[in-house]
């Protein structure tokens, strides 16, 4: 079946946790603007209630919300139309969380990789790293979503959103919640950081969008090389610089580029200067954008606050369903 044979409600969520990076914009950004092009609802939002798993700093993670919330603007993300928003102007999607959490048996919640990956890499096990996955379903389904754009990795997530809002479902007899659908896009490569390894905040390994053309310079010229003299050929498919470049320039001047590559003469210098360029060419009207945002702080917070509004009367629907096939009574 055609995913996109009619519009969908599609959904999608960011922690605000540091700086956007090369990863989140190859990886989803770009995907959430195709989206939005399309026609579908979107729905996006700052995942700031799962950001408090490891990020305990009041001042930090109000800086990284309004981070995310004037890069997504700055971007392309339009409110107009998408609804855009941060996950606490929904309170209801807490409540949610319990509920499922009362059909969720703990058994699936030991399954679930991201945390053990987790605590294997150091995080403190607290409950909410243990839940996450269940306020992930929340989240999910009390938008009525029926599309979710994860890379490959996060699959599980949303099979786990299934699995709890089906439950939910046979436990109270009627089709209640709407089963989420995970939509992955097939091309999408995994965007190497400055060291090979994937692009990620943990690895420190990032380029960041919203850096000065300078500093994105001085970064691209630290990633990692072999010691492959200037005039000797190399191998273009084994280089992290000309795997970047190949997911930025145009297919004529990957050719040339890599014909450059084999030929030798060709240095990895020069490719990283290549790659500064493109970039800072691809994100210089929404760096723009961003300067412009960050001398309104306050018509930015209007923006996600009328966002949140509009998000959380969708919500409010799907939880009259959910109060009411549960035997809730809300009495106000």
């Amino acid at each position: 079946m055609d995913n996109f044979a009619k519009t969908k409600r599609v959904l999608s969520g960011i922690q605000p946790s540091g700086r956007l990076h090369l990863g989140n914009y190859l990886g989803a950004i770009r995907q959430y603007l195709q989206l939005q092009e399309q026609g579908h609802q979107c729905f996006y939002f700052i995942a700031n209630y799962h950001a408090m798993t490891s990020l305990q700093d009041k001042a930090e993670l109000e800086e990284a919300t309004m981070h995310v919330a004037m890069a997504y603007l700055a971007l392309g993300i339009d409110p107009e139309r998408s609804v855009f928003f941060v996950q606490s102007d929904v309170p209801e999607v807490t409540e949610l969380c319990w509920i499922l959490n009362t059909v969720c048996p703990v058994s699936l919640m030991q399954k679930a990789t991201s945390y053990k990956d987790k605590v294997a890499r150091g995080l403190s096990a607290n409950m909410g790293l243990f839940d996450y996955p269940v306020l992930q379903a929340a989240d999910i389904v009390i938008y009525d979503s029926h599309l979710v754009p994860v890379g490959q990795d996060q699959k599980q997530h949303i099979e786990i959103t299934r699995d709890v809002a089906g439950r939910f479902n046979q436990t109270y007899g009627r089709e209640v919640l709407v089963l989420p659908e995970p939509y992955i896009v097939p091309e999408v490569a995994i965007v190497p950081g400055i060291d090979g390894q994937k692009m990620s905040k943990s690895y420190d390994n990032t380029i960041e969008i919203f850096a000065t053309p300078k500093q994105t310079a001085k970064r691209c010229a630290q990633i990692v090389t072999d010691s492959t003299p200037l005039e000797a050929p190399k191998n273009p498919e084994r280089c992290n610089v000309f795997a970047l470049l190949k997911l930025l320039a145009g297919p004529t001047e990957i050719e040339e580029i890599a014909a450059k590559y084999r030929a030798g003469g060709y240095g990895y210098g020069h490719a990283k200067g290549r790659l500064a360029e493109l970039i800072n060419e691809l994100f210089a009207p929404a760096r723009q954008r961003y300067a412009e945002l960050e001398k309104d702080p306050d018509n930015v917070r209007q923006i996600i606050a009328q966002g949140g509004k509009k998000a959380r009367l969708v919500a409010q629907a799907t939880m009259q369903r959910i109060r009411d096939a549960a035997g809730i009574l809300v009495h106000h």
